[in-house]
């Protein structure tokens, strides 16, 4: 019985042995690879006429064939790889300072598209690639430290210093795009990266979701019971425009200058969808620059508004704001995303998700698991994959520039005119109304929700300890945002 079983198991062993030998011709002698068939008249089939182009591509493919069957095999290859370990190291990689070659060389995507490689720079040429790469290791940690001891925006802050930290460490691969070969086979799957990259932030995909989150975090009520606070919020909005006209004297092109633009509505995921849109290449500076902004709102707003509030009108007391009814809590979402939709389409995919999270946050107890999910789970997760997709944009050649020095000015003067033109505004309408309102509550209609609101609260405290502003400064600060929504609407649909 076990002289029997022993033939037999032999007997299995070597006709598949045979098989695997008979394949592996079959792959490297196929005629398929390099000669077509076609068909006479009488339905014989019979060899085609072999072109230079089929008989340089067998000729690729048996050359890669034969790679993937010798390598690995030969203990000389295997020692050749051994002496070479040192290059493959982060040591190296800083010390040689050489651009992945998917950059320098070009490559083959999905669709055997070829995307040409092109000099890269770091500072101009001042400084190898891998020292760029270790200044901003040191850039992106303290982006960490800002996010983690300061607490600066935390939530997203940190996971954009992570992946700019991750992005820059040499030879990691975490942000090369998947590569083919010139016969389709794949050479590289790609870093996890460039998918978070590709899957939500060119799409559109991740901003919109972050903005479902804002709705179903935000109360209307304050704007819904003064509906003149929508002027404030309209106002701040001209630190916009400001800025991008700064960019365009500064050399910018038109959708640079828009996308630079839209860090001084003070609203991250605003300056992501439109940035990624327009002009990807700026999206890390920017994306830096409008959430570092919005931490800073409590020191760069205060000092604007008591130069631009005289003292006695910082201590205007403004009547208690009416009930709204949850009828109309219910219908101004829908309200609102339908002017949208009548008159700036192109507004509809922001303005429509932040809609759908305030009518959930509204509706009540029969949905409120999916106000809770937009709330929670959804937005946490979605943040922490939007964080580490804009930064991984902030390798060494596109941060390390002139540009990102006047994106940050740029930045910074779009947050203080928006400031002063909300507080402007305010005085501005004093002129006409009989119920004057404070101009603090101006400064609040950039759409940094809620912390605005908070300073202009904060600010009116300090000017009489019983005048309480934060309700009545949550009106232009909520208009702020959907007017943040649509202004990058109408700049899209002008620059696209």
């Amino acid at each position: 019985m076990k002289k029997f079983l022993t033939v037999m198991l032999s007997a299995l062993a070597l006709g598949f042995a045979n098989v695997v030998s008979a394949a592996d011709d079959a792959d490297t002698h196929n005629p398929n690879v390099s000669i077509r068939a076609e068909r006479r008249g009488d339905g014989v089939w019979t060899p085609a006429t072999v072109t230079q182009e089929d008989a340089e591509l067998a000729k690729v493919r048996a050359e890669a064939l034969a790679l993937d069957k010798s390598s690995g095999k030969s203990w000389k290859t295997m020692l050749d790889k051994v002496k070479n370990l040192i290059d493959s190291t982060g040591i190296t990689g800083f010390v040689k300072g050489e651009p992945p070659a998917y950059l320098t060389k070009g490559y083959y995507d999905w669709e055997g598209r070829f995307h040409e490689g092109h000099e890269v720079k770091v500072l101009g040429g001042a400084l190898p690639y891998g020292v760029g790469q270790l200044v901003m290791v040191f850039v992106c940690l303290l982006l960490i430290y800002l996010a983690v001891v300061k607490g600066f925006e935390p939530l997203l802050l940190l996971p954009i210093g992570f992946g700019g930290l991750l992005s820059n460490l040499p030879l990691s691969g975490v942000t090369a795009p998947p590569m083919m070969d010139i016969v389709t086979h794949m050479t590289e799957p790609g870093g996890f990266l460039y998918y978070f990259f590709d899957f939500g932030i060119n799409t559109g995909l991740f901003p919109i979701m972050i903005f479902m989150g804002v709705g179903a975090m935000t109360d209307f009520g304050p704007l819904i019971a003064n509906p003149k606070s929508a002027l404030l919020g309209a106002a701040a909005q001209f630190g916009i425009f400001f800025a991008l006209f700064g960019a365009l004297m500064l050399g910018f092109d038109i959708k640079g200058a828009a996308s630079i633009g839209i860090i001084g509505g003070a609203d991250g995921p605003t300056a992501i969808w439109l940035t990624s849109k327009l002009a990807p290449e700026l999206l890390g500076a920017i994306a830096v620059a409008a959430y570092s902004y919005m931490a800073l709102v409590p020191i760069i707003q205060p000092p604007i508004m008591k130069l631009l509030v005289p003292a006695e009108q910082r201590k205007i007391k403004m009547k208690q704001l009416r009930h709204v009814s949850k009828m109309e809590k219910v219908c101004f979402p829908l309200t609102v995303l339908l002017l949208c939709a009548l008159l700036l389409p192109s507004a509809v995919p922001l303005v429509g998700a932040l809609m759908l999270g305030n009518l959930c946050r509204e509706v009540g107890p029969s949905v409120a698991r999916l106000a809770d999910t937009m709330t929670g789970p959804l937005c946490n997760i979605v943040t922490i994959m939007l964080g580490l997709a804009v930064g991984s944009k902030l390798a060494c050649e596109k941060f390390l520039t002139l540009d990102t020095i006047k994106i940050l000015c740029l930045g910074l003067i779009a947050f203080a005119v928006g400031t002063g033109a909300g507080c402007l505004m305010a005085r501005l309408m004093n002129l006409f109304l009989k119920e004057k309102i404070n101009p603090l509550i101006g400064s609040a209609g950039v759409s940094a929700v809620p912390m605005a609101a908070r300073v202009s609260n904060k600010v009116g405290l300090e000017s009489d300890p019983t005048n309480y502003l934060l309700m009545h400064a949550m009106g232009p600060n909520v208009s702020g945002v959907i007017g943040s929504a649509v202004v990058a609407g109408v700049l899209y649909t002008l620059c696209k």
